[in-house]
């Protein structure tokens, strides 16, 4: 008889996660019933008190905003990845008790560009310059062999920008919100922009786009997003990022692999519809 297993998504706003559906379809597939996952409303002033309560149940935590920075003073190690862009959205709890971070949205948004054929590019676009954008040069770094253009609102954001693309290796060139449309002649477009922002670029989606990447997925499809399939494009969603980042969480926080991608898939569109 195995000892119950515990592990959380945290943040602030925390209500509309995802994570506990996507997680428990994992357990419920792999079998592992004595499994539990939950969801705190934690800021960053409650974060290290909640961390310092965890006992020998824990198994691991999701960390989503405002916490994916905040956590790292709290840790015992942090990975390359998780380094390279000062985020961690996944802690796992060690047999012995230690706490090491690591970031999946990274190799979660590798893995599914490359669900949908998209290995290789020679340039890309990225559209927003927050945190997410950071972890878009990242993933970036992986797969673009040539430069990659980041649309802001301002000359600082370009300035961080063109800053992350130092440290990750990535020619990134910079450009002015108002140029955003120009984005869409470059094979792959990553838009990592709050709901709405883009709607008003759907019509300047051109005929034969290439590939585009926006990791919002509620709502769903964008206007971007419809109108880029309308034209034949090919669209990877904000799901396909969450389930393939989450499909990794599972993987670490419970030592089995293959994570069932299908099956939470299938539970993270449900939960969608159902909205």
């Amino acid at each position: 008889m195995t000892a119950a297993r515990r592990a959380a998504v945290l943040g602030s706003p925390i209500a509309h996660s995802l994570s506990p559906v996507l997680h428990r379809a994992a357990y419920r597939e792999l079998g592992l019933d004595d499994w539990s996952y939950d969801r705190f409303e934690i800021d960053e002033a409650a974060l290290p008190g909640f961390v310092s309560e965890l006992d020998a149940s824990w198994a691991g935590l999701s960390l989503t905003m405002p916490l994916k920075r905040a956590i790292i003073p709290l840790l015992d190690e942090v990975t390359d990845t998780a380094a390279s862009v000062e985020a961690v959205n996944t802690v796992v709890l060690t047999g012995d008790g230690r706490r090491v971070g690591d970031n999946t949205d990274i190799p979660g948004m590798v893995a599914a560009l490359r669900e949908r054929g998209v290995e290789k590019v020679d340039s890309a676009a990225v559209l927003g310059a927050g945190a997410t954008a950071s972890s878009a040069l990242a993933a970036l770094a992986r797969i673009c062999s040539g430069p990659v253009t980041a649309y802001v609102r301002s000359e600082a954001r370009a300035e961080e920008m063109r800053g992350w693309g130092e440290r990750l290796g990535v020619d990134v060139r910079t450009a002015g919100w108002e140029a955003a449309a120009e984005a869409f002649a470059a094979p792959l477009v990553i838009a990592t922009t709050p709901a709405g922002t883009t709607d008003a670029l759907a019509a300047a989606v051109p005929d034969a786009p290439g590939t585009l990447f926006d990791v919002l997925y509620d709502p769903w499809p964008t206007r971007l997003a419809a109108a880029w399939s309308a034209r034949g494009g090919k669209v990877v969603g904000g799901l396909d990022l969450l389930v393939h980042q989450a499909v990794l969480q599972v993987e670490q926080m419970t030592g089995r692999a293959p994570g069932p991608l299908a099956a939470m898939r299938a539970a993270g569109e449900a939960a969608l519809a159902a909205r």
